[in-house]
């Protein structure tokens, strides 16, 4: 007979940063389904109505930004990215507790170069039309620095969660 641990009912801030999290995956399926839309109507108006809109490849680089980027943003909060976890897991429990801290820094110190070097280029492109599409050249930077805004949120409050943790647990 197992003992089931009792879970205690999510802080504010965790409901809140679940609720942005799933916002961005939403935003990323819904970007996914746009993708297909776009890329489906490509193929029926090139192979069927003989007739290539020019504007399906600039709006599909955008969607597909839009997916990787705010896909990669929940990964973050999810903890469902790339990591070195072998290394941390044979260590004592204060240096440890110190690799896990490491980590979200890196995370975040990633997504803050993107967000930052993304809202740069969105800027800077601004006042360019892309061929083809009513857009400004320079849109497909706005998800990347969205999502590497994202990124530096979900990853400095995986860093309160381990800072929070006991040293002797698990500070995954």
């Amino acid at each position: 007979m197992s003992e089931e641990t009792p879970t205690l009912p999510a802080s504010p801030l965790q409901r809140g940063m679940d609720l942005l999290s799933n916002a961005a995956i939403a935003v990323a399926v819904a970007a996914l389904l746009g993708l297909v839309g776009v890329q489906g109507w490509q193929v029926i108006a090139r192979y069927v109505i003989n007739d290539s809109p020019s504007w399906t490849e600039p709006v599909t680089v955008l969607l597909l930004t839009t997916a990787m980027s705010l896909g990669a943003a929940a990964g973050v909060h999810t903890q469902r990215h790339f990591g070195f976890f072998l290394l941390a897991d044979a260590l004592g429990p204060r240096m440890k507790k110190l690799v896990h801290a490491a980590s979200p820094l890196v995370i975040a110190a990633i997504g803050a170069v993107m967000a930052y070097w993304g809202v740069i280029l969105l800027v800077d492109g601004l006042d360019i039309r892309i061929a083809g599409a009513p857009m400004p050249q320079s849109i497909g930077y706005l998800p990347l620095s969205a999502g590497g805004a994202l990124m530096v949120v979900f990853a400095l409050y995986r860093l309160l969660l381990v800072l929070r943790a006991p040293s002797t647990g698990e500070a995954r």
